[in-house]
């Protein structure tokens, strides 16, 4: 016997959501209920899991982008916030890929921030 609540919504509604389930869960309307309400959570769960992964993910390339021009993740972060640039990750993380010359020029104000050389074609400065 089932102690959660019993998910009330229409019927034709479960048997959409139940399109593709196995056996008696797509056709019975008491198991589709069931079903139906346990994938939602599943989807839900797995939504905010993927969130977190993505957020890895933009970490890790800001981190490969910086370590280019000798600095650390944690360094250019910091050196971000202090020079009052506020970019999120997804976009540092875009600049990192598609824009290499935006984002050395990022990592370029946070080493004269933290007064490390900076290097460029011309020598440095």
């Amino acid at each position: 016997m089932r102690v959660s609540q019993v998910l009330w919504i229409s019927k034709k509604r479960v048997f959409e959501l139940s399109k593709g389930f196995r056996g008696r869960a797509k056709n019975t309307i008491r198991i589709a209920r069931i079903r139906v309400e346990k994938a939602l959570q599943h989807a839900t769960r797995h939504r905010r899991a993927r969130a977190g992964e993505v957020r890895r993910n933009w970490i890790q390339q800001i981190n490969a982008g910086a370590r280019e021009h000798g600095l650390k993740y944690s360094e250019l972060i910091h050196g971000l916030k202090e020079e009052n640039i506020h970019m999120n990750r997804k976009m540092l993380s875009d600049l990192a890929i598609n824009e290499p010359y935006s984002f050395k020029a990022l990592v370029d104000t946070v080493k004269r921030m933290k007064g490390v050389p900076v290097v460029t074609a011309a020598g440095p400065k």
